[in-house]
C-alpha cells in the first residue's frame, strides 16, 4: 500500500514509518514544515510542506495514497505555547487536508487523537460514548479535530478512523527525549534522590511500540465496524506506585515525597471495542519497561544529566531589545542628523547673490519624504519650521513672525509639498511590496512544482527500475526457476539451493529432504552458515518451525530464536511433506509479509521441477538396477556422481566415493551386506571399468573413513576414490 503519513519527526513517527517499512509497504511523510530540519527514518519520499499550502492537492495527487495517517495530537509542528494562535493553525490545517483527501474519492483516513480531550475526573474506564471535556485551546482543537473528521465521514462517506490514544510513552535515549512521567521520575531521582508523586492522579500508560502496533492494526484491517474507537492498556496506576517502581528498579537511598492532595483524578481509557473487534492486547507491561527504563537512565546517566538550553541571559534579553530599539529609532535619528547640515546651509544661503531664492530646508523636507515616506516627512517639516522660526528670529520678533503672513503660507506650502511627496512614497511603497510578495508567492508556487514533479521524476525512475530489473517480479522468478528444467532429473535439487539463494538475496541456504516422519537429511547448502543443523535433523524437534510448515505456510522467525533458520518453507507432494527450504542471512527489515509471499512462490516454482525430476526417476527404477539386486547400473550410477562432483565442486553439498574391492561374481552377494551398512541417501553403484562403488551423499573425509572401517570389517577392503573422469 501507499502510505501518506503526515506529521512533524518524533520517535512515534519513525517508529511507524519502521513499522510500515517491514509489512512491506511504502511510506510518504509530509512534514508540514517548509525547512529541512526534521530527521525521518527510511521514508520513500518526503514532502516539505506547511498543511495551508496551495500545492497540497498535487503532493496527494502525485502520492495516491491508499492510507492518510496524520498524527493530531502527537505532530510536533505544533508547540502550544500560544495555544489560541495554534489552534487556529491547527483547525486550518486539518481542514485543508481533509479537503485535499475528500477529492481523491479513495482510501482510508486516520486521525490521531488522545486521553487529553478528557478533563474531568471518571470513576469509570471511558467508553467511546462518553462526551469529551475539553476545556482549554489547545484540547478544544483537538477534540474539534474528531469532530471535523466526523462531519467529513458523515457528509461525504469517507473512510475514517479515529484513534483516541490513551497516553502514550517512550523510550528516552537522551535528555530531548524524556518527554513523559516515567521518565521524569527516573531523572529526578537520578537528580535528587526524591520522587515527587500525587497519590490522586490516575492514569493508564501505553508503550508507544503497542501503540504503533495498534495503529497498524488500523492501517492493514479491510473492515471496520466503528468510526472511534479507544486504544489503551487499561490499566490504571497512580503516580506513587509508579514512583514506587522506580525507586525499586532505580537503587540507592530514594525516597517518594507524597504530594497527594485534592480530591481524586481518574482518567483511563476503555479499550473493549478495539480488543472486541481487533483479538489484540500489550505486549509490554509497565513494570517491565519500567524495569529497563530506570536501568537504561542509570547506566547512562551522564545523557540525562546534561542541561539542556538554559535560555537567554539578561545581557543577550539586553543586547536584543537594544537592537530592535535602535532599529525604529534610526530613521528618526537620521533626521535629526541631516537637519543640522541642511540648517546651516539655508542659514549661509540668506543674504547670498546666488542662493537667496533657494530654499534648502524645503529641499532637505522632500529629501526626507522620497527616502522615508508620509512620517519621516512630517517629522522633517516640523523640524524645518523650527528651524525657519528660529532662524527669523535673528532679525524680528517672536510676535513679528507670527504676524507675518508669509510665515504661514512657507509652512502650507512645506507641509503640503512634504506630505504629498510622502504620501506618494508610502502608495508606491506598497504597491512594489503587493508586487514583490504577489512573485514571491508566484515563485513559490513554480518552486513547490518544480519540487514535486522532480520528486515524481525520481520515483517514476526508482519504479521503471524496479519493474524492468527487480529480481522479485513474477516474471523474473519464473525465469530463473525454469532454468531447473535444462539440469539432469539428479541434478535438480542441488541447483535449486543455487536458484533460491539467488532470488531471496541470501548466501546461506540448505533444502532437506524427509526420510521419515520425524528426520529430514541436509541435500544441498550453499554454505557453512546453511549446514549448522547437521546432516540429520530431526525438525519435530523444532516446534515453532514444525507446527507452521504443516499448516503449509512460511515460517518466519521473528523472534530472531536460535536453532532456528530465519524463514522456511515446505515443499508437499500429495499431502506428505517432501522437502524443506530454510534461509539464513535475509535483515530484519525483509522479514516481512511480502518477502514470505515470495518464497512461498519460489517454493510452488522449485516444486514443479523437483516432482517432475522424481517422477521422471520413478519412472524408470526398474531400469536403473542391475536385475534382481539394489546395484545401480552403470548409466544410472555414472549420472549420479557426476551430478554429486559437479555440485561439490560448487561448493551445494560434500559427497564422497568409495571404490569397493570386490572379487568378480560375488558384487551381488557384496551388495546385499553393505546396502545394509548405508543410510537412505547413499548408493551402491557400478562405473564403466566394471568395479562396485559407493556414493556417500553429504559425508566429509573424517564420516568416510568410518564407512571404510565398517565395509573393511566384513572383507570388503575400500578406499576413497579422487580421480573420477565425470
Amino acid at each position: 500500500m501507499e502510505v501518506l503519513l503526515i506529521g512533524g519527526s518524533n520517535n512515534f513517527v519513525n517508529e511507524l514509518i519502521s513499522k510500515l517499512n517491514k509489512e512491506g509497504h511504502r511510506v510518504y511523510v509530509l512534514t508540514g514544515n517548509r525547512y529541512h530540519e526534521s530527521a525521518y527514518k527510511r521514508a520513500f519520499e518526503k514532502y516539505e510542506f506547511t498543511y495551508d499550502c496551495d500545492s497540497l492537492n498535487e503532493i496527494f495527487d502525485s502520492v495516491n495514497p491508499d492510507v492518510v495517517i496524520f498524527m493530531g495530537a502527537y505532530d510536533t509542528n505544533f508547540n502550544w505555547f500560544n495555544a489560541r494562535k495554534e489552534a487556529v493553525r491547527y483547525s486550518a490545517g486539518l481542514q485543508n487536508i481533509l479537503m485535499v483527501f475528500s477529492l481523491l474519492n479513495k482510501g482510508r483516513f486516520i486521525y490521531l487523537s488522545s486521553q487529553e480531550v478528557y478533563q474531568d475526573s471518571y470513576a469509570y474506564n471511558i467508553e467511546e460514548k462518553e462526551p469529551v471535556t475539553a476545556k482549554d485551546f489547545h484540547t478544544m482543537a483537538i477534540a474539534q479535530g474528531e469532530e471535523l473528521c466526523h462531519n467529513y465521514h458523515r457528509t461525504l462517506g469517507i473512510d475514517m478512523i479515529i484513534l483516541r490514544l490513551d497516553q502514550v510513552y517512550n523510550f528516552p535515549t537522551r535528555l530531548t527525549e524524556a518527554n513523559n512521567v516515567c521518565a521524569y521520575m527516573c531523572i529526578e531521582a537520578l537528580k535528587h534522590g526524591v520522587i515527587s508523586a500525587n497519590g490522586s492522579n490516575i492514569f493508564s500508560l501505553l508503550f508507544m511500540p503497542d501503540a504503533v502496533e495498534f495503529v497498524y492494526l488500523a492501517v492493514a484491517c479491510g473492515e471496520h465496524k466503528e468510526l472511534l474507537y479507544h486504544v489503551s492498556s487499561s490499566m490504571p496506576v497512580n503516580e506513587i506506585e509508579l514512583a514506587e517502581m522506580v525507586r525499586e528498579n532505580m537503587g540507592g537511598d530514594i525516597k517518594i515525597e507524597d504530594n497527594t492532595s485534592g480530591e481524586v483524578y481518574r482518567v483511563v481509557l476503555s479499550n473493549k471495542t478495539f480488543h472486541k473487534e481487533f483479538n489484540v492486547r500489550v505486549f509490554n507491561r509497565v513494570e517491565d519497561v519500567v524495569r529497563d527504563m530506570a536501568s537504561y537512565i542509570k547506566r547512562h546517566k551522564e545523557r540525562f544529566l546534561e542541561e539542556g538550553d538554559s535560555g537567554n541571559t539578561f545581557f543577550t534579553r539586553l543586547s536584543q531589545n537594544l537592537k530592535k530599539t535602535l532599529k525604529v529609532a534610526a530613521p528618526f535619528l537620521e533626521n535629526i542628523v541631516g537637519f543640522i547640515p541642511f540648517f546651516m546651509l539655508n542659514n549661509r544661503a540668506v543674504g547670498s547673490e546666488y542662493f537667496a531664492n533657494l530654499d534648502f530646508l524645503l529641499i532637505y523636507v522632500l529629501l526626507f519624504a522620497i527616502v522615508h515616506g508620509q512620517q519621516q516627512a512630517t517629522v522633517s517639516a516640523v523640524l524645518a519650521v523650527i528651524g525657519y522660526c528660529f532662524r527669523q528670529t535673528y532679525s524680528r520678533t517672536g510676535f513679528e513672525i507670527l504676524l507675518d503672513y508669509n510665515t504661514y503660507v512657507w509652512i502650507a506650502q512645506l507641509f503640503i509639498l512634504g506630505l504629498s511627496v510622502g504620501y506618494i512614497k508610502d502608495q508606491l511603497s506598497l504597491i512594489r511590496g503587493d508586487d514583490d510578495r504577489e512573485i514571491d508567492y508566484l515563485s513559490g508556487q513554480l518552486n513547490d512544482i518544480k519540487d514535486i514533479n522532480t520528486s515524481n521524476v525520481r520515483m517514476k525512475n526508482i519504479l521503471e527500475t524496479q519493474i524492468v530489473n527487480q529480481n522479485d517480479s513474477l516474471g523474473k522468478i519464473y525465469e530463473i526457476t525454469a532454468g531447473l528444467d535444462q539440469y539432469e532429473p539428479e541434478e535438480v535439487l542441488f541447483y535449486a539451493a543455487e536458484i533460491l539463494a539467488k532470488l531471496v538475496g541470501s548466501e546461506d541456504v540448505a533444502i532437506y529432504t524427509i526420510a521419515n516422519k520425524s528426520y529430514a537429511r541436509l541435500f544441498s547448502a550453499t554454505s557453512d552458515k546453511a549446514r549448522e543443523l547437521g546432516n540429520s535433523l530431526n525438525y519435530t524437534e523444532l516446534p515453532d518451525m514444525y507446527n507452521v510448515l504443516l499448516e503449509r505456510r512460511v515460517y518466519i522467525n521473528k523472534s530472531l530464536a536460535d536453532n532456528y533458520p530465519v524463514m522456511a518453507n515446505a515443499i508437499y507432494s500429495e499431502d506428505e511433506m517432501q522437502l524443506i527450504l530454510m534461509v539464513w542471512g535475509i535483515p530484519w527489515e525483509r522479514m516481512t509479509l511480502g518477502q514470505s509471499n515470495m518464497l512461498a512462490v519460489i517454493g510452488y516454482l522449485i516444486q514443479n521441477a523437483v516432482l517432475r525430476a522424481n517422477r521422471y526417476i520413478e519412472a524408470l527404477e526398474n531400469q536403473r538396477y542391475v536385475a534382481g539386486t539394489n546395484i545401480l547400473d552403470v548409466t544410472a550410477f555414472s549420472l549420479l556422481v557426476r551430478a554429486y562432483i559437479r555440485a561439490r565442486r560448487k561448493n551445494l553439498t560434500q559427497c564422497a566415493v568409495l571404490v569397493i574391492r570386490v572379487q568378480d561374481g560375488q558384487q551381488e552377494e557384496a551388495g546385499v551386506k553393505l546396502s545394509k551398512m548405508l543410510r537412505q541417501t547413499d548408493f551402491l553403484g557400478k562405473m564403466e571399468d566394471g568395479r562396485l562403488y559407493a556414493l556417500l551423499a553429504n559425508t566429509d573425509e573424517q564420516s568416510a573413513n568410518y564407512v571404510i572401517s565398517r565395509f573393511e570389517s566384513v572383507g570388503y577392503p575400500c578406499r576413497v576414490e579422487e580421480e573420477l573422469n565425470v
